[in-house]
């Protein structure tokens, strides 16, 4: 009877979602031949919890390149170039067609993820070491990177349809952290804070709670905050605001107020006025003609505080 329907409604140009044993899928129409177009590469992964008796040796290295992240216990590389250690909250690149040994360093042990891969453009953001050891801070960017490997374990191991293309792009994700890291490398202080202001955008933050957070006097932090940055922390913050309430302006189509609202600002008064110092115009003023204006215009003039 459904098939009956289905060349009904097929004559009239009306296509039904496919129906298997396990349910509605996607329209049969639409499903690519994902295997006729798209080339994958091999990508195999790995959990390991290994005593200091573990080590692989590859006297000509391998086709493909590994990635490593070091979950806690302590691990080396060596290569031509010589000998590496890597430790919780490592991650580890070893290049293609690189001799190489790499174990649990003695009286240690070295619980870590593995991913080998076939080269992805995006590598070439990298620097050009035989191994890259990079150090994550403590903090988001550290358990944003460790879930990402679990999802790539997960991923590759059970190998549900477009697990591959879901495998490349976390493994691209991980290469474009640590490439934006190394562009522009922060006091690991300074970036755990930046961290904190832009899940904390909405919140009333005090200067005296995200010093304690990061471990340093109020003083210090604003110090040393105003040197990396060049801007201090509720410039900072604020301008970050501000950049956010255009977009809702623009994009979303909030009004003023409740843009102002949303981004953490319960003055609106005071949040008009640093929006002019930025945009040169009232947020009114900007509503209507949003795309008048340079929203990427830093102002010249130091933001108030709050």
């Amino acid at each position: 009877m459904l098939e009956e329907v289905r060349l009904l409604l097929k004559s009239i140009g009306i296509l039904l979602p496919h129906i298997s044993e396990r349910g509605l899928t996607m329209p049969i129409y639409n499903r690519p031949t994902i295997n006729n177009v798209l080339h994958y590469s091999t990508i195999i992964s790995g959990h390991f919890d290994e005593d200091d008796s573990y080590y692989t040796h590859r006297q000509h290295g391998r086709s493909d390149w590994l990635i490593v992240y070091t979950v806690s216990g302590e691990g080396y590389f060596r290569t031509p170039a010589g000998e590496r250690y890597c430790g919780a909250g490592d991650i580890t690149l070893l290049r293609a067609d690189v001799p190489h040994e790499y174990g649990t360093v003695q009286g240690q042990r070295w619980n870590f993820i593995w991913v080998h891969f076939h080269k992805l453009p995006e590598i070439d953001y990298l620097p050009t070491d035989e191994v890259l050891i990079h150090t994550l801070p403590d903090g988001y960017l550290r358990e944003r990177i460790y879930h990402i490997f679990l999802n790539l374990l997960h991923d590759s191991r059970n190998r549900f349809s477009f697990w591959n293309i879901l495998c490349e792009n976390s493994l691209r994700e991980i290469i474009l952290l640590i490439a934006q890291r190394l562009a522009k490398q922060v006091d690991s202080r300074i970036e755990h804070t930046l961290q904190i202001l832009s899940h904390s955008m909405k919140e009333q933050i005090k200067i005296d709670n995200l010093a304690a957070t990061i471990g340093l006097s109020s003083s210090r932090l604003s110090h040393l905050f105003k040197q990396e940055m060049g801007i201090s922390i509720l410039e900072h913050l604020n301008q970050m605001r501000l950049k956010q309430a255009s977009l809702l302006i623009e994009h979303v189509g909030r009004t003023a107020t409740e843009a102002s609202l949303e981004v953490g600002f319960n003055n609106y008064n005071h949040f008009a006025s640093l929006f002019r110092k930025m945009y040169g115009v009232s947020p009114r003023e900007f509503m209507n003609s949003p795309k008048s204006y340079n929203k990427q215009q830093i102002p010249s003039v130091p933001f108030d505080s709050y």
